[in-house]
């Protein structure tokens, strides 16, 4: 259960410690006490005097909680933490720098040093830092080692290297891993002082290598590639199967999708759209930003609502894909359905109701709503990139096989080829039935992702 969320990484950081409690290793969570998260899921206070290493001295207040997943201990410092986003402030070097400081005083004051600890994207960059660092004179971290997770090579944690010093990196060793040209970026220093990193998909792995997607990063990616291997996401079975899914009208499984039809109608009716169950829908719940190929459905929508399917979005985001969206909704309103912004149990509802699934993506490290798609029976249509093309096999009308289908080449006219192979197959209705259900019988749960990362761990702790 993600305690705050703004993508991907809030599944992961929920699902992965759960699986590996699961597989019995002995997790622990530590966050950021946001202003985002429910106060319901807090748990107790467990220490409210942590002092922290930090501009002079801080005392943070710890939190414990219980809450679905592994135990998780949450750092409450309200003048980094309680404000109305997660990110996008001018001061977030500064922020999750005091993050990671203080998790490390907290690591003290529990007790016994950890056998490996997990930093994800730039944020635990400075972690990376303190612990290579500190392993060489401090003997409680003499044999703590890190993984350090890329979620998104795209968000690197740039600001003013003239900072470092006064957040603690100003000895030659703290500041060089920070150094990138002019600015200090946390996520070179992450992918630099790591013992091992890790990335959400094979293909992303090798993508990132690539001066295309290693954002002039590529040459530290390539030169540690013997230290980077590519774990596909998992889905929490939990939370996101349309067996037992709580925010659905009716429920279903890959044997019996009747209850399909009725979300597709609830979905229909939540969006005052007509009622016609034989029109397909075409669905997106998704960032509106250019990664996430929102500039190919603007060029491609008319074409899109010519086919006489219905088109429904979720999201939020960049402003002019915003204006776009509501502009295509006046323009069809009964064709078209919309809400702007973040609602969980609509998500669900999209992916429970529609019939195919748009994510055309730029680029995409792993992507998880393709993977909610196929668990619900709503076909995607992907562009071949990282984890869409890992997890989106192209449907092969000879053989049967496949459980979506997925274009090369970044352009509409190629996502409008699959969207009309999609609904040529959706016409037919055994062949779209043989569809879903080789997608709903497809694993990806955390099982087999945590057993990855369990080796992983060991692998790291024996170097």
């Amino acid at each position: 259960m993600p305690f705050a969320k703004t993508g991907g990484l809030a599944d992961v950081a929920g699902a992965l410690p759960k699986a590996l409690k699961e597989n019995g290793e002995d997790v622990s969570l530590v966050l950021p006490l946001y202003g985002q998260i429910d106060r319901k899921f807090l748990g107790r206070q467990i220490i409210d005097n942590l002092e922290v290493e930090w501009l002079g001295g801080y005392r943070a207040r710890i939190w414990h909680s219980d809450a679905p997943g592994a135990p998780t201990f949450l750092i409450d410092a309200p003048e980094y933490f309680q404000r109305n986003s997660i990110y996008g402030f001018r001061d977030d070097h500064e922020r999750f720098a005091f993050f990671c400081r203080a998790s490390l005083a907290l690591f003290k004051r529990l007790g016994a040093p950890p056998d490996v600890v997990h930093l994800n994207d730039w944020p635990g960059g400075f972690a990376a830092v303190e612990l290579r660092v500190r392993r060489a004179s401090d003997p409680f971290y003499s044999r703590t080692r890190t993984v350090f997770s890329i979620h998104n090579l795209a968000y690197q944690g740039a600001f003013d290297p003239n900072e470092l010093p006064r957040l603690g990196f100003g000895t030659q060793d703290r500041r060089d891993p920070f150094m990138m040209g002019n600015v200090a970026s946390a996520l070179k220093a992450g992918l630099i002082s790591s013992d091992a990193l890790s990335t959400v998909s094979r293909r992303y792995s090798l993508e990132i290598q690539t001066p295309e997607h290693g954002h002039g990063l590529e040459w530290i990616l390539r030169a540690r590639r013997e230290r980077l291997i590519g774990i596909t996401n998992g889905v929490d079975y939990d939370v996101w199967n349309p067996a037992t899914d709580k925010y659905l009208p009716a429920h279903y499984h890959a044997d019996d999708l009747a209850g399909k039809r009725l979300c597709k109608l609830d979905l229909l009716r939540a969006f005052s759209l007509p009622e016609n169950l034989e029109r397909p829908i075409i669905a997106s719940v998704s960032r509106l930003t250019s990664q996430k190929g929102f500039d190919l459905i603007k060029e491609a929508a008319g074409s899109m609502l010519e086919t006489g399917a219905t088109f429904i979005a979720l999201g939020s985001g960049a402003k002019d894909y915003e204006d776009f969206l509501q502009a295509l909704r006046n323009h069809a309103p009964h064709r078209v359905g919309v809400y702007i912004g973040f609602n969980e149990p609509l998500a669900h509802r999209i992916e429970a109701g529609a019939d195919i699934f748009l994510m055309p993506s730029q680029y995409e490290p792993c992507g998880l709503n393709q993977m909610y798609s196929t668990r619900y029976g709503t076909v995607p249509v992907v562009r071949a990139t990282g984890g869409l093309d890992d997890t989106v096999q192209d449907f092969d009308r000879v053989t049967g096989n496949g459980n979506g289908f997925k274009f090369e080449r970044y352009a509409a006219g190629p996502m409008l080829e699959k969207i009309h192979e999609a609904l040529y197959c959706y016409r037919e209705p055994e062949v779209w039935r043989r569809i879903q259900s080789n997608g709903m019988r497809v694993d990806n749960s955390w099982t087999a992702a945590a057993q990855k990362y369990m080796s992983l761990y060991r692998a790291v702790m024996n170097m």
